[in-house]
């Protein structure tokens, strides 16, 4: 059976599914064990999508059939209507699952690329897309590969829109795309709401935006999750038709909104809240770095100190007194890192999203 006949069926209400790594690894084993696969379910449930967040323990999103729907028709009302899909990531991701679902509801088949995006495979795959509106969803790493390559590049900005998300997007890949002529959409969204509802900055219709006191954002609208098959406390699904997200942000007076960071992400050093993310957009603009990652370890004076993880260019040199200078011309001094490790890679979780325990784990004992 195809995968887009499995998809028809989910979503015309005769069968709910779990969709899981297909390479019968550990991680297949413990989401089949953990979030209950052949046990009852209820009988709106369309689709548990996996979900932990940064807690490491699957929680399942329940997604109804009315909820995937609506989030495809939204998107294609925002893109400018139906068109054909590139498949570049793996359907027991939301982003890729909802490829399949658009497709379906499309009436069209989508082109299956590797996650790895060779530029060859990808030129082909958008080729094979034919004429007509055609899109890709991505997340930033994808991006970043395929601009280093000119044939790829070019391939991508032939489509009418590459929808990027997963996790953030460093200025200096958004920078070349749009150089690139590619049509970029930034996507903010979770497996509890869907995938994307939020694009550019602004939630697809019907779908609602907002922020509390602290900046805690909610989502809410048809796309929102009917809840968890693992159930957590307190219940972010706690308000009928909404869904209070982990992360802090910003809405201006014309309703757009700005992401900044993770609840769980910040960091208390010396009786202040600094934010990952707004100390990696700034340290991503100095020309030696190509990637950056920040995270807090304790530290006996401070609480938590700022540290931070680089990937330089190619031929480049950093050293923490260049970035702590380069970071404080436009952040408050509290936010400069105080530690700096050069990297060859970040590691990173799910489709590409930094890694920040794992980088508190392995530099949480370093000394400055």
């Amino acid at each position: 059976m195809s995968a887009l006949t499995v998809i028809d069926d989910v979503l015309n209400g005769r069968a709910s599914v779990l969709p899981v790594p297909a390479d019968g690894s550990h991680q297949t084993s413990m989401l089949t064990t953990t979030l209950r696969a052949g046990e009852q379910i209820d009988d709106d449930v369309a689709v548990v999508l996996s979900t932990s967040g940064t807690t490491g323990t699957p929680k399942g999103a329940l997604l109804t059939a009315r909820a995937l729907v609506a989030s495809a028709e939204a998107t294609h009302r925002r893109l400018g209507g139906q068109g054909r899909w590139l498949l570049a990531l793996p359907a027991h991701h939301v982003a890729g699952f909802q490829v399949l679902v658009r497709s379906v509801v499309a009436g069209s088949d989508p082109v299956a690329v590797p996650a790895s995006v060779d530029a060859d495979e990808l030129v082909a795959a958008v080729t094979a897309l034919g004429s007509g509106r055609r899109y890709a969803s991505l997340v930033a790493a994808q991006l970043d590969k395929a601009l280093r390559d000119p044939h790829a590049a070019r391939a991508l900005a032939e489509l009418d829109a590459v929808l990027v998300g997963g996790g953030p997007m460093p200025a200096e890949v958004a920078e070349k795309a749009l150089a690139a002529g590619i049509s970029v959409v930034r996507t903010y969204g979770m497996s509890e709401t869907a995938g994307g509802c939020v694009y550019n900055g602004v939630a697809l219709e019907g779908v609602g935006v907002r922020s509390d006191s602290s900046g805690r954002i909610s989502l809410g609208g048809p796309t929102v999750a009917a809840g968890y098959r693992n159930a957590v406390a307190p219940d972010p699904f706690a308000e009928p038709g909404w869904f209070r997200t982990d992360d802090i942000g910003a809405i201006d007076d014309s309703g757009v909104l700005t992401v900044l960071g993770r609840v769980d992400d910040a960091i208390s050093t010396g009786g202040l809240t600094v934010l990952p993310q707004l100390i990696e957009a700034a340290a991503a603009t100095h020309p030696a770095v190509a990637e950056c990652a920040v995270f807090g370890v304790d530290d006996e004076r401070l609480g938590q100190r700022v540290v931070a993880a680089v990937v330089i260019e190619p031929g480049s040199t950093i050293t923490l007194s260049d970035l702590r200078s380069h970071v404080t011309g436009s952040l408050p001094a509290t936010a400069a890192p105080r530690q700096l490790h050069l990297v060859d890679t970040l590691p990173r979780r799910g489709i590409g999203k930094i890694d920040r325990r794992e980088l508190s784990r392995m530099f949480g004992s370093a000394q400055r």
